[in-house]
């Protein structure tokens, strides 16, 4: 239930890049180079996806929460779980 009120933070390489609201987009100018992206609600977090940017590259990510009971439930004992995080 956080998952459906909070808006979401954006971190990029460990720093706060701004924030979403739910079903909405987000974009920043990003340098080139290796990056770890993640992002969380609440107490709830992706894991970390990495990825590497090229010069003029665009990279895509979409974020879902839990879709199956089961993993909805172990996310309460392991809250990286709770949302999914795939590039797209």
């Amino acid at each position: 239930m956080e998952l459906r009120r909070a808006p979401f933070e954006i971190a990029l390489d460990g720093t706060s890049l701004g924030s979403l609201s739910r079903n909405g987009t987000f974009e920043a100018p990003i340098e080139p180079g290796p990056h770890t992206l993640q992002v969380r609600a609440g107490r709830y977090t992706s894991r970390a996806q990495t990825f590497d940017l090229g010069d003029g590259d665009a990279v895509n990510f979409r974020c879902n929460g839990a879709r199956l009971w089961p993993m909805y439930l172990a996310s309460f004992a392991v809250p990286s779980l709770a949302l999914m995080l795939k590039r797209a």
